[in-house]
């Protein structure tokens, strides 16, 4: 990879995991990303592009999902963008507190916002920013992000028990 930003573009009905692992590979590589921020961002980046696909294109295989990236100065930052409407990501409900309920809506975006360290919403949600500080990995950040995914993990584990 020459430059410090790439770019794809994915439909719904092709195979898009794998030219999505090669992306992320291939990013990865270049910049010596491994063990943990590497499996993050394979898992983010994964739900952004299907949700993206599912619920932003409407499964529709004429639209795309653009996913960019760009080499920032603090890290590793990713765009998916949808050709959809866009969603209104303020009221997505935290799966955290929504007991009881064994399928819910928001639990992509949670992941996504668990295993980043900074997400952000452009154009009424139709493109979401995931970003990775890797220019200094927080050692907190990191035990914090495991915590929040086994809290998680043993909630759904009750709930579909």
């Amino acid at each position: 990879m020459k430059e410090n930003k790439k770019e794809i573009r994915l439909r719904y009905g092709q195979d898009y995991l794998n030219p999505l692992e090669k992306f992320i590979d291939e990013i990865c590589d270049y910049f010596n990303i491994n063990n943990t921020y590497f499996g993050n961002i394979t898992v983010a980046l994964t739900e952004a592009v299907e949700n993206a696909l599912v619920h932003g294109n409407d499964k529709d295989p004429a639209k795309f999902v653009t996913i960019s990236f760009r080499k920032q100065p603090y890290g590793l930052s990713f765009t998916v963008k949808d050709e959809g409407s866009g969603f209104d990501y303020q009221s997505i409900p935290d799966p955290e507190h929504e007991s009881g309920q064994v399928r819910f809506p928001g639990k992509g975006v949670f992941l996504i916002k668990t295993l980043a360290d900074e997400v952000r919403f452009h154009e009424g949600g139709s493109r979401i920013e995931i970003i990775f500080k890797t220019a200094s990995i927080n050692h907190e950040m990191a035990v914090d992000r495991i915590k929040k995914l086994e809290q998680y993990s043993k909630t759904m584990k009750r709930q579909t028990s």
